[in-house]
């Protein structure tokens, strides 16, 4: 009797535990998930989505990132949807404490490729067919090559393309940038990987940020609002059972950029070559519905 009454309660058990199993997989609420994308390769694209080349009198390098984060996520129906009025599903945390509002970088999500940005219940995005993407970049981690007395070294940088930080110190390795205070859109730092030199300033040119709507949906000057269209429109119809992915490629073909002195495509801060441009140049939005 003893034994047969074990049995019932390992039978009950494990009725339970399928059934709580079988309830969290019918509970269990499909995401819109978002990750980002490094490609060397794709085009490189300028402010308004066209082809672009490096200049005569600058160079460039295509970097290795280590990581990004955005400001803003936004999806757009058509590319007459103005900035804003789209289904905005993002926005990063801003601050007063600098003086104007700025990003506030120490709540900053910073992620590598491939690493999950945003998830969000498809529950909470708007139903709808979108075409266009919409994304502020607002930071970027990643390795380049600098030149110094004939002699390579890897170094790497910390680029804040967003319209303006807040920073308190930031950190590349065991180097500290005491800022304390806002930093308008291409502020910079670098150190040198296996050196002891670090420094940091503020981008001459302008950040290139690819929008090929321009025409019909600009955006604001500052900003770094990239936009890509969908080869297909992302269709939301709240009757998705599954995970729908988006992948955010962003072009960091020769995406580096400065003005050359010495003209042998080598970037030379002691010589004076200064960083003109660390905008992405150019996104290709994907989704794969799971």
């Amino acid at each position: 009797m003893r034994n047969l009454k074990v049995f019932f309660v390992l039978v009950l058990a494990s009725v339970l535990f399928s059934c709580s199993d079988d309830d969290t997989i019918l509970n269990s609420e499909p995401n819109l998930i978002v990750r980002f994308k490094f490609d060397p390769n794709q085009v490189r694209l300028n402010n308004i989505g066209q082809p672009s080349s490096i200049p005569a009198e600058n160079a460039a390098q295509t970097p290795i990132f280590n990581g990004i984060s955005a400001h803003y996520f936004e999806l757009a129906p058509t590319a007459y949807t103005q900035l804003g009025n789209g289904t905005v599903l993002y926005h990063a945390p801003e601050t007063d404490a600098g003086g104007n509002i700025a990003i506030d970088f120490d709540q900053a999500i910073v992620v590598d490729e491939g690493e999950a940005f945003l998830k969000i219940p498809l529950s909470q995005v708007a139903q709808g067919s979108y075409e266009y993407v919409r994304v502020s970049l607002s930071y970027q981690n990643f390795g380049v090559s600098i030149l110094n007395n004939g002699i390579n070294y890897d170094a790497t940088v910390v680029s804040f393309v967003g319209f303006n930080t807040y920073l308190t110190t930031h950190y590349i390795g065991n180097n500290s940038f005491p800022v304390n205070g806002n930093r308008l859109q291409g502020y910079w730092a670098f150190a040198l990987n296996d050196y002891p030199y670090a420094a940091s300033g503020q981008s001459s040119g302008t950040t290139t940020v690819p929008n090929p709507i321009a025409n019909t949906s600009p955006i604001p000057a500052g900003s770094c609002v990239v936009t890509g269209k969908f080869v297909n429109n992302l269709v939301i119809n709240g009757t998705e059972k599954q995970d729908v992915e988006i992948e955010l490629s962003l072009s960091i073909n020769n995406s580096f950029e400065w003005n050359e002195v010495n003209f042998d495509g080598k970037y030379e801060p002691a010589a004076g070559e200064n960083v003109v441009d660390m905008g992405l140049r150019g996104l290709i939005p994907s989704f794969r519905k799971n």
